[in-house]
């Protein structure tokens, strides 16, 4: 993989955000030449700060509703590979700013797959959604990618737009079909789960509200829906299955310019009670304060169906559940407890994920 990605020249979009960071970090440990366009974090602290990231690669901060600007960027650059990660990525605030939601997350897409279309070079590109685009049947079915998409909220429907028109560009103007006669990109949608680690302090997700409770607030973890099941998965692994898929895409295999679901083995599908309770046991203190919340619907039940990445990509889960949970927490037990240095300790989870 480090061979492969070494010199390449790639853009990530939302590489400030909590995924983009460790995906721009294992690039430029792989020597990659790296350019990011997002907007600026939002969050204090942030893992794209902590890992003085900005100093180390090419920043455009931008919003990718400028098309016009988005367009100029890859003008200028002229990537080979792209990822595009940016997004308004959480589901109880597209209830409070619904079109912003939309905006980021349909139209940033097509935004980014017509300068894809009008620059013209890439070989390669992966389009980021959610494992949320499903027609969510509220059911023990594990979804497989030729699934019908929904969306209940808007953020979910906004993604599940995303992907639509993803694959309408793909049908459209990137056909598999027609590589290496009328074009020579191929693109590919990747559906990750609910993803973990070490870095995110974003509003209204899990790992982030146990910590701040826990190290920043010294009270009881506040959990609105304990008996929820979701896919959950550290980070390292969709993001490896990303760099997979880029790699074959860029390779040629034409086969790949389709929909991949990325997500845990049968075994990582727990309640939100179950993980914030491990959780617990792991950093060795905290408690739970159950205080139901059904105000702004969110999905009870979500699981991914993998077996189409780990027969065709030969891409497969790492880690079980309590590898993911250990990984996650000993990160946030090192930044706050032991403070060893944040970008020796991220490389080091790095470097023995990928040996």
């Amino acid at each position: 993989m480090k061979s492969f990605y070494e010199n390449k020249k790639i853009l990530i979009t939302g590489h400030t955000g909590f995924k983009g960071s460790w995906l721009t970090q294992i690039l430029l440990n792989f020597g990659a030449d790296v350019v990011g366009v997002s907007l600026p974090p939002d969050t204090a602290p942030n893992l794209f700060g902590e890992l003085k990231i900005e100093g180390r690669m090419k920043n455009y901060f931008l919003d990718i509703a400028d098309f016009d600007g988005l367009r100029k960027i890859f003008a200028e650059e002229k990537p080979e590979i792209v990822f595009h990660l940016a997004a308004q990525p959480i589901v109880r605030m597209s209830y409070d700013d619904p079109l912003r939601t939309i905006s980021s997350n349909a139209m940033g897409t097509a935004h980014v797959l017509q300068a894809i279309k009008d620059v013209g070079g890439i070989k390669s590109a992966v389009i980021i959604t959610t494992d949320k685009v499903y027609e969510n049947r509220e059911s023990q079915h594990p979804y497989q990618e030729s699934d019908a998409l929904g969306g209940y909220d808007p953020y979910s429907a906004s993604k599940a737009a995303a992907d639509i028109i993803a694959n309408s560009y793909i049908r459209s103007f990137f056909n598999p079909k027609d590589f290496g006669m009328k074009h020579h990109t191929l693109i590919a949608i990747a559906r990750a789960g609910n993803v973990i680690g070490g870095g995110d302090w974003a509003p209204y997700r899990l790992i982030p509200d146990v910590v701040r409770s826990i190290y920043e607030k010294n009270e009881p973890v506040e959990i609105r829906s304990p008996g929820a099941i979701r896919p959950w998965e550290h980070v390292l692994e969709p993001l490896s299955g990303y760099l997979i898929l880029a790699k074959g895409l860029y390779e040629g295999r034409h086969d790949l310019s389709t929909a991949w679901n990325f997500g845990p083995e049968d075994e990582s599908f727990l309640t939100v009670q179950q993980l914030v309770d491990a959780a617990i046991r792991i950093l060795g203190k905290g408690s739970v304060d159950i205080r139901p919340d059904d105000s702004k619907h969110e999905a009870n039940i979500l699981k991914l169906d993998i077996g189409k990445a780990k027969k065709l990509l030969g891409w497969h889960p790492k880690f079980d559940f309590k590898q993911n949970l250990q990984y996650t927490f000993d990160w946030y037990k090192n930044y706050y407890e032991k403070r060893e240095d944040v970008v020796e300790f991220t490389n080091k989870q790095i470097e023995t994920f990928f040996k």
